[in-house]
């Protein structure tokens, strides 16, 4: 993917008139960037005050001033400018002077075309980095007076997500939240939650599709003493436990069709019934449920309710997928190096410009959540003070992108859970069926189903 550098500002001071329309014309032509021309150093310096450049190609010979004594006075005056040392008196005491006082790197003139751009090339990406780690600290440094604690939005679509938590956050209204597994969504519950009249309130979350029929009751609705066999003492529900909060109903596409008409008179009555009792207790809360599923498609299979579909999809939240927000994934990966550094006792200060470029290309089938597996185990793995290559699974390092898409390149396991998922919509989720066309037991398929969120 090609890289936008049109933020990055540039400068270029060389005596050579000839010299300076070339190289502005290939860096403006072949890397995008704007770029100042200046044939004397007096003439740049001038100018710093009111442009704030970040990449700079100086020459070291120049008519008014030589190139060290500018790149001392400007590391002085603005340490964090990159510099590019462009000379045709190259000698290795120059080099290695320039390098010292903090230049990025060293060319020599006549210029090879492909090696400055090359070279220039890397040294914006350094730039990115550098940016987006300062974009990252301001966030950090915003987590105590943000209620979207530790909520990333760079681009467009995750922007808009956010804006409309803000909107709906106060509102008190149901709310749906859509997306694939690893996207979100009990963030964005939780940042609705903190932004709401409720936010002193608890908030409880429950997923689904992790407990039976039986026990999926029990926890929502609580029971009294003696309610049933064992039933040694009064328990309350989590639905009753999140009164004057929010109730998140995580995954409620898993829910059984008989827990989805008991939750549906909750939501029309405001009032439950602990098991074994006939007092009514009137409720409190708010409801947000999330679903990686497509529930138009399982309401149309009448495999969930449409009066309950409607009553809990008031605002609808989608998120996207994170290969649909490519350009928050280096802001991510900042994000989680400073919290595994923290967790691991690490000083890990980036990653390499290979490593980033393999995530860059990768398909993450987990969004976020697989992309924080994968930092927290180079983070663990990293000795040094980068993150590179060899410290990434060995799925994303070997794949070869140039020739084949990432959406053909599939684990086992990713193969397994497609194939059960296109028996299970042959079959209308009949679990007896797909069992049977599957050749495996109801209990292995009940397994798998929960292993893969089906």
């Amino acid at each position: 993917m090609k890289k936008d550098f049109s933020s990055i500002i540039t400068a270029v001071v060389d005596d050579e008139i000839i010299f300076l329309k070339r190289v502005k014309s290939l860096l403006e032509k072949n890397l995008g960037l704007k770029v100042y021309a200046y044939n004397n150093a007096q003439e740049f310096l001038s100018s710093i005050n009111e442009i704030d450049f970040d990449l700079l190609l100086l020459d070291l010979n120049l008519p008014d001033l030589d190139g060290i004594t500018v790149l001392t006075y400007l590391k002085k005056l603005k340490s964090d400018i990159e510099v590019i040392i462009v000379t045709g008196h190259a000698t290795v005491d120059s080099a290695v002077e320039a390098i010292k006082i903090g230049a990025n790197d060293y060319l020599e003139k006549p210029l090879n075309k492909n090696k400055l751009i090359f070279t220039v090339n890397n040294t914006l990406e350094k730039i990115l980095l550098k940016k987006e780690n300062i974009k990252l600290k301001n966030i950090l440094d915003q987590r105590d007076k943000d209620p979207l604690d530790g909520f990333i939005a760079n681009c467009q679509k995750m922007v808009d997500v956010t804006n409309i938590i803000k909107k709906i956050a106060p509102l008190d209204c149901n709310v749906l939240i859509e997306g694939e597994t690893g996207t979100g969504k009990e963030m964005v519950a939780r940042a609705i939650h903190n932004l709401s009249k409720r936010s002193k309130g608890p908030f409880i979350s429950i997923n689904c599709g992790g407990f039976s029929e039986e026990l999926i009751t029990n926890e929502l609705f609580g029971h009294e003493k003696e309610a049933f066999t064992g039933a040694h003492s009064r328990r309350i529900g989590l639905i009753e436990a999140a009164q004057k909060g929010t109730l998140f109903l995580d995954e409620i596409g898993e829910m059984p069709p008989s827990v989805q008409v008991k939750l549906l008179k909750v939501i029309e009555e405001k009032r439950i019934y602990r098991l074994g009792s006939n007092t009514p207790i009137d409720l409190d809360i708010r409801i947000i449920a999330a679903t990686n599923r497509d529930l138009k498609t399982l309401v149309k299979k009448r495999l969930f309710r449409e009066d309950l579909y409607f009553r809990l999809n008031v605002v609808n939240v989608r998120l996207p997928k994170l290969r649909e927000r490519s350009e928050d994934i280096p802001i991510l990966i900042s994000y989680f190096i400073s919290k595994y550094n923290k967790q691991f006792d690490k000083d890990i200060r980036g990653i390499s410009n290979k490593a980033i470029s393999l995530l860059l290309k990768y398909d993450f089938p987990g969004n976020v959540r697989e992309l924080e597996n994968i930092i927290q185990r180079a983070v663990a793995l990293c000795d040094g003070q980068e993150i590179k290559p060899e410290h990434l699974p060995s799925d994303i390092t070997n794949l070869n992108f140039t020739n084949v898409s990432t959406k053909l390149l599939m684990s086992l396991e990713e193969i397994e859970k497609n194939h059960i998922k296109r028996v299970l919509e042959f079959t209308g989720y009949d679990k007896k069926a797909t069992a049977a066309i599957l050749k495996i037991p109801r209990t292995t398929l009940w397994r798998k189903m929960k292993k893969y969120n089906l």
